[in-house]
């Protein structure tokens, strides 16, 4: 029974450190330090996924964090193309090389900070033009794990992980349903290696996708995992769509109860037992506070609502 192991056997435990805490927009130095090195503080905790910053002193500081609490950094470009509005699936050749543009720049600081996967999603979908857009997303795909390669020298470069978002309902993004994310990333490893999928417990409810449904068909393309929750009850609601309240939090969608069953679809798909380009199969907590909710307070109960599911699974 995979409850009485202890998740530190199976994988590295890590939390998205822009959405815990407000700094999203990059505009805070010093309380993207401050609270980077409470997370570091935290041994609960092994990875901490951080955003591109166009600050030095932050990424010498992170760096810094990371050499001395033995912490692994993971490296997220979904907020500067969504800040910026960026479509990296876009038909127009000049609007899509900002958004790969945008990816390299994540993609560079992904080695200063010696990160081994760089996150990133599609833009939009448009069903009129939906097979146009695939095959612009695949050219950029495969353009961003070139370049990464590039980088890379005789060492093993940085994995490129797509992450699905919802296709309906918030981001409304082209990746998107389990079919189509398993389309684009068959066809960008058939001329890249260093391509795979992120996927979101969060999202899944926004993709009306069970586990089984989320998670088997993409397990061959899968290399990172984020768990969290999302709101639909309530479109007026503050926490309406894809934005990552808390487990349990009223009128939402996923509690403990539910990330027990993902975490069980994970074992019997085999995401812990695969080979990964990360030392260890990472599960990244990611959750961001609601109107005035404390940070701290929700990274607790993330974690308390973690050892309950873990405690559960299989019985």
């Amino acid at each position: 029974m995979y409850s009485d192991k202890h998740w530190r056997d199976m994988m590295d435990l890590g939390i998205v450190h822009f959405m815990a805490y407000p700094i999203i927009q990059d505009d805070d130095p010093d309380m993207i330090l401050e609270t980077a090195r409470k997370i570091a503080l935290d041994d609960f905790f092994q990875v901490l996924e951080v955003r591109p910053s166009q600050h030095q002193g932050v990424i010498d500081g992170l760096k810094q964090i990371a050499m001395t609490s033995h912490i692994k950094l993971g490296m997220g470009s979904q907020p500067p193309l969504l800040i910026n509005q960026l479509d990296i699936n876009s038909l127009d050749d000049g609007e899509r090389k900002k958004a790969v543009d945008a990816v390299k720049n994540s993609i560079d600081q992904a080695y200063e900070l010696g990160c081994r996967i760089c996150a990133f999603l599609s833009g939009p979908d448009n069903p009129e033009d939906r097979d146009s857009a695939m095959a612009a997303m695949v050219d950029s795909c495969v353009e961003l794990c070139e370049y990464s390669q590039s980088k890379a020298g005789d060492g093993e470069p940085v994995w490129l992980s797509l992450e699905q978002f919802d296709d309906t309902i918030d981001k409304c993004s082209l990746i998107g349903p389990t079919p189509r994310a398993v389309e684009l990333a068959d066809r960008v490893k058939e001329q890249v290696h260093n391509f795979g999928l992120t996927q979101d417990l969060s999202h899944m409810p926004l993709l009306s996708e069970s586990a089984q449904e989320f998670l088997a068909p993409t397990v061959d393309h899968l290399i990172h995992i984020h768990v969290g929750n999302a709101l639909m009850e309530d479109e007026h609601h503050d926490a309406y769509g894809d934005k990552h309240p808390g487990f349990g939090y009223p009128g939402s969608e996923n509690d403990v109860e539910d990330l027990v069953r993902f975490l069980e679809t994970l074992i019997y798909v085999g995401y812990f037992d695969k080979e990964l380009p990360t030392d260890r199969p990472i599960v990244t907590f990611e959750v961001a506070p609601v109107g005035d909710e404390d940070s701290d307070l929700l990274i607790a109960g993330t974690k308390r609502a973690f050892q309950q599911a873990w405690a559960m699974l299989g019985a």
